[in-house]
């Protein structure tokens, strides 16, 4: 889109035509997003590894960093992942025996079988997350002196406390935050400048939120997982990982009904859900989203400041997904203007504006 400016690390622009999606698709997209979702921030939709849409509703932009919330769950893993390449840690490791100071006087068998493994999956075996700020006292301390009455492994809950573990451990390994062990493996080959990531009073990365990226960051890393951890010619992330980690490594629908039409139910990898239609996301509140679509080779990056999530995702699988089609289109420079003009009104109301840019 016209008025960017873009730095040598930006992902390579072209029309939609020419990658196989209709300008005229994508401003219905554009035009039901801004009218059904409150209140949409940005978007941008990469296909064949270059950008065919992007937009920012003012005073949103492209250079400013938005909060990501819990989807800087996905970013968390992504650094154990490279910890676990480097022979740092193991999936199997006992969560315990990185923090022998902090392991409660009589642990429960539950808590001492917890492994990396069930933090990712959300399975650690808790009912209830620890409350961190509730109690003042170390986080570490405090996690490990919450109950865990299920065996891990075997019941999923959503648990950012969790991944604030992980981001601990990974802390423990290498001697650096989460945010400066991944600024060198992952932030800087991206060139992804100046990543923001909020600390525990202890000095840790949070892990589970407080990271701050711009939307163009987040479609990078949606675009290096759709490459298998390829970045450049070079291999960032093992394939391995990206594997694992975008699978379905534990089912998450607890018996909800309608659980078919819901994408929160189709699966948890490690800190990554599973979609509908085969694809799979890192998410966080209030409407951050990063979808890998890899049947479309597709991405799509939004942030937003919006309490109706599954609204957001359903607008993508009804107006994008049936727009991806499999080969180039005639291009359509009427249609392109059509939507470009849609682009530049874009405005978020000032109810929307609480949440997001920084």
């Amino acid at each position: 889109m016209p008025g960017l400016s873009r730095g040598a690390d930006a992902l390579p622009r072209s029309t939609p035509e020419a990658q196989g999606v209709s300008s005229a698709a994508l401003r219905e997209y554009m035009e039901a997003a801004d009218k059904e979702v409150n209140t949409m921030h940005s978007f941008m939709l990469v296909r064949h590894g270059k950008v065919v849409a992007e937009a920012w509703w003012n005073p949103e932009s492209a250079e400013k960093a938005h909060v990501l919330w819990s989807l800087s769950k996905s970013f968390t893993s992504t650094a154990v992942g490279l910890a676990v390449e480097e022979g740092k840690l193991k999936l199997d490791d006992k969560v315990l025996k990185f923090f022998p100071e902090d392991v409660p006087a009589s642990p429960s068998e539950n808590l001492k079988a917890m492994t990396v493994k069930d933090l990712l999956t959300m399975s650690g075996g808790h009912e209830t997350e620890a409350k961190f700020r509730d109690t003042g006292g170390p986080w570490v301390k405090t996690f490990l002196a919450q109950p865990v009455p299920h065996k891990p492994g075997t019941h999923f809950l959503y648990n950012t406390p969790g991944t604030y573990m992980l981001s601990a451990i990974v802390t423990r390994v290498t001697g650096q935050t989460v945010l400066d062990y991944l600024k060198p493996r992952l932030f800087e080959p991206l060139g992804i400048t100046s990543p923001e990531w909020g600390t525990s009073p202890q000095g840790i990365s949070i892990g589970g939120y407080g990271l701050s990226l711009r939307t163009e960051d987040i479609a990078k890393f949606g675009q290096l997982y759709l490459q298998k951890g390829q970045w450049n010619g070079k291999q960032l992330l093992p394939a391995s990982w990206v594997e694992a980690a975008s699978f379905k490594q534990v089912p998450n629908d607890n018996g909800r009904p309608n659980a078919d039409q819901s994408d929160w139910a189709q699966g948890y990898g490690f800190q990554f859900w599973r979609c509908r239609h085969n694809a799979f996301r890192g998410d966080g509140k209030d409407g951050q989203f990063c979808v890998v679509i890899p049947e479309q080779d597709a991405v799509v990056a939004i942030t937003a400041n919006t309490g109706d999530m599954q609204k957001e995702l359903n607008l993508v699988w009804e107006y994008l997904l049936p727009a991806l089609k499999p080969a180039p289109l005639p291009e359509n420079p009427e249609e392109l203007a059509r939507l470009k003009e849609i682009i530049s009104k874009l405005h978020v109301p000032a109810s929307g504006r609480d949440s997001g840019g920084k």
